[in-house]
């Protein structure tokens, strides 16, 4: 039977510290440190030997086998420790690396086996070593840094965004239900400085553009233009429904009205537009824009 090898889809490099790992996202979602840069990271070695780095007998890194390290490895770190064989994304080659996420774990082994007293004189360079890893990797997330180094969160985000999407906006259009509290609108009116006839009177299309701007835009990356898309306008200009028909009641309905909650306590608070709009751009920023730096109003 012919063994199934993965392919890496994406590939980059991590610096922390003073190490550079390579590093892998492979086509099955897994995330991989090359054996040789680990191992260098580590101060164990200056090239991978492939099968070399890796005890079949007690599936396990080699430099884990050791007797006096026995006590400080965890079942979790036993069972994911396994050596991974991979496709390069360049020419195709086989390289072989361990799962991204047990670094953290390795280096713990070793620190908690130094403050045991437990390591021998000659695996204390690789206690320092991993000492200054977890200082890197603090508050970093391995996988997080993987998949920067490689490009894939742009792929990762674009799951994540529609993830979010699914959330917010539902399939069908619901039934329509007022959702906008009529003192948004008077609200903003006095803000612009227009004069307010009252909610029976057609508000002119200026009115749209800033609830997008000031809700939609800012509700949760995506929205907006995913609305825009369902709803879209017709030959006359006017939209089949409301946005916020559109919404789902268990999140994204919710999150309208705290989101407008919010925006109303900021019009309140605020004696023109200007000042407001910067408390919105500080408070709620849109997804990709610079946010503004305070200045005095």
């Amino acid at each position: 039977m012919t063994e199934k090898i993965a392919k890496a889809t994406h590939e980059g490099v991590i610096h922390i510290a003073d190490a550079a790992l390579s590093c892998a996202v492979l086509d099955d979602g897994r995330r991989v440190l090359s054996q040789s840069s680990m191992m260098r990271a580590l101060g164990r070695a200056r090239q991978a030997k492939g099968r070399g780095y890796y005890d079949a007998d007690v599936n396990m890194p080699a430099f884990l086998t050791a007797k006096n390290l026995k006590p400080f490895i965890s079942k979790e770190l036993e069972v994911t420790s396994s050596q991974v064989k991979y496709h390069q994304v360049k020419g195709g080659a086989i390289a072989y690396g361990y799962p991204a996420e047990i670094l953290p774990k390795v280096c713990d082994v070793f620190l908690d086996a130094d403050e045991a007293g437990a390591l021998s004189a000659n695996q204390k360079h690789i206690a320092a070593k991993a000492k200054m890893l977890m200082r890197g990797l603090a508050h970093i997330g391995i996988i997080a840094l993987v998949d920067e180094a490689t490009g894939y969160q742009e792929v990762r985000d674009r799951y994540a965004l529609q993830a979010i999407l699914d959330a917010y906006l539902r399939k069908e259009l619901a039934a329509w239900a007022k959702r906008f509290p009529d003192e948004f609108y008077q609200q903003m009116f006095r803000l612009k400085g227009w004069q307010w006839k009252g909610m029976k009177v057609n508000r002119p299309q200026i009115v749209g553009h800033w609830t997008n701007d000031l809700v939609y835009d800012r509700l949760a990356p995506g929205i907006l233009e995913e609305l825009q898309d369902r709803n879209p306008k017709d030959g006359k200009g006017q939209r089949a429904a409301k946005h916020h028909q559109w919404l789902t009641e268990d999140v994204g309905h919710p999150a309208l009205a705290q989101h407008l909650h919010a925006v109303i306590g900021f019009m309140r608070a605020s004696s023109g537009w200007d000042a407001f709009y910067r408390l919105m751009q500080r408070a709620f920023p849109k997804k990709g824009h610079t946010i503004e730096m305070p200045l005095g109003d």
